[in-house]
């Protein structure tokens, strides 16, 4: 029931599909850590949304950006720890799981008769949830940007929602990812291009900026809500064990790791306040909704592309996961087709249900973002390691993982409550 090792690294590296293929035959250490930083850790379109959740949590936003992006880091390096073990006959370390199921497998087994076949559909599972509200992200943004694009028609939004899906059908009969890729890369880099846009016109009117904008005293809700779209900006940690797999220079990924979250953690940071210091209160989830009337087109028609064209990434990740669970990897068919049709008729209609940017991406975060990111990694390193942990590391691991815990459970009440 569970998917093999290799399909599951190459499942759970989808985003790295943004790279042209013959990036994949290039190991130099720089290389990963320059697209790691460019591709993985900003989330593409979702950093977009993280100067709204800063001006909804304040000052307490900024210690939350900076410390999430130290535990990530953390927690980073306790899962890639766990794919090796010690030889007994000397002290080097020897690489004897290759992915996130790997581990789990590894955790569950002894614990209950079939628990590492419930603990890999546990890993399914969660990644299809996650994969599938990317889905519904990338299809929110898509409705919301083209709603502003189409503002002199004033379309109904069921209506951009629905020209949306109808741009989404061909990834039905998608059978390989590269033309996607290369158009994606572009995209992507179009994204850095408005990203830099967006930081520049903030720049422009720093003789406006206020530091009142930002609080200290916030809503609990929103701050809750907010941890959880930071979360989700920093989720990567399923992409790591294929991600370390892939270096030359194993030895590096610790320092690869650390330099990643830090250039990350400055670029969101800076990004974010940059914005909230321009607007303020009237900040938008998306930022560049707040771009004057002749840049907003131009940068929303760029955006919409890019959400389209990253839209068929997730998808085609969650279809492949489920074919291989369900129809044993069978290629198109018609049940394939109906799997897949199940999917993106799911993706749209929680889009439908859910039409905040925010709330969705909060509720993302705190759902799967803090249990893959936060709580799983330091279990499965105190479950697996836990005779040759200090004491200090055991208290740290411990503090994470209750730390997740709470964000977890509280994020998804709130979320659940505002959206209801």
């Amino acid at each position: 029931p569970g998917v093999s090792p290799k399909l599951s690294s190459r499942l759970l590296s989808f985003r790295i599909a943004l790279l042209p293929l013959a990036l994949f035959n290039l190991r130099n250490s720089l290389l990963i850590i320059f697209f790691f930083v460019l591709f993985l850790l900003p989330q593409g379109i979702f950093v977009l949304g993280l100067p709204f959740a800063l001006v909804q949590s304040g000052y307490m936003g900024l210690m939350v950006l900076v410390l999430s992006a130290w535990v990530c880091n953390h927690t980073g390096r306790r899962l890639v720890a766990c794919l090796y073990e010690e030889e007994r006959s000397s002290v080097s370390k020897v690489r004897v799981r290759h992915s996130y199921q790997d581990i789990m497998d590894a955790c569950c087994k002894g614990l209950w008769p079939n628990w590492s076949v419930v603990g890999g559909w546990m890993i399914n599972i969660a990644q299809v949830i996650e994969l599938l509200m990317t889905c519904t992200l990338y299809l929110l943004v898509s409705t919301t940007l083209l709603c502003d694009s189409l503002s002199a028609v004033a379309p109904p939004r069921s209506a951009c929602s629905l020209m949306s899906l109808m741009f989404l059908l061909p990834c039905l009969l998608l059978t390989d990812l590269r033309p996607v890729s290369v158009l994606s890369l572009l995209c992507s880099l179009a994204h850095i291009l408005i990203s830099l846009l967006v930081i520049l016109y903030c720049l422009s009117r720093a003789s406006n900026w206020s530091w009142s904008f930002l609080s200290l005293s916030v809503d609990p809700e929103d701050f809750i809500v907010s941890v959880g779209v930071i979360i989700f900006s920093y989720t990567s940690q399923i992409f790591l064990p294929p991600l370390e797999g892939s270096m030359e220079d194993r030895g590096q990924f610790d320092t690869m790791l650390g330099w990643t979250h830090g250039v990350a953690c400055i670029m969101k940071t800076t990004f974010s306040l940059l914005a909230v210091l321009t607007w303020g209160p009237e900040t938008s989830e998306v930022i560049t909704d707040n771009l004057p009337p002749n840049l907003r087109p131009v940068v929303n028609l760029c955006l919409l592309a890019k959400a389209l064209l990253s839209y068929p990434l997730p998808f085609y990740a969650a279809a492949e996961i489920l074919q291989t669970c369900l129809l044993r990897g069978e290629r198109v068919s018609c049940p394939t087709l109906m799997v897949r049709g199940a999917l993106l008729l799911s993706s749209y209609l929680l889009s439908l249900l859910v039409p905040r940017f925010s709330l969705l991406m909060g509720l993302t975060g705190s759902v799967t973002g803090a249990a893959m990111t936060l709580i799983l990694p330091c279990l499965f390193h105190l479950k697996l390691r836990w005779g040759r942990l200090a004491v200090q590391d055991r208290l740290i691991d411990v503090s994470i993982l209750s730390l997740g815990v709470v964000c977890s459970v509280a994020g998804v009440v709130c979320s659940v409550k505002r959206i209801v």
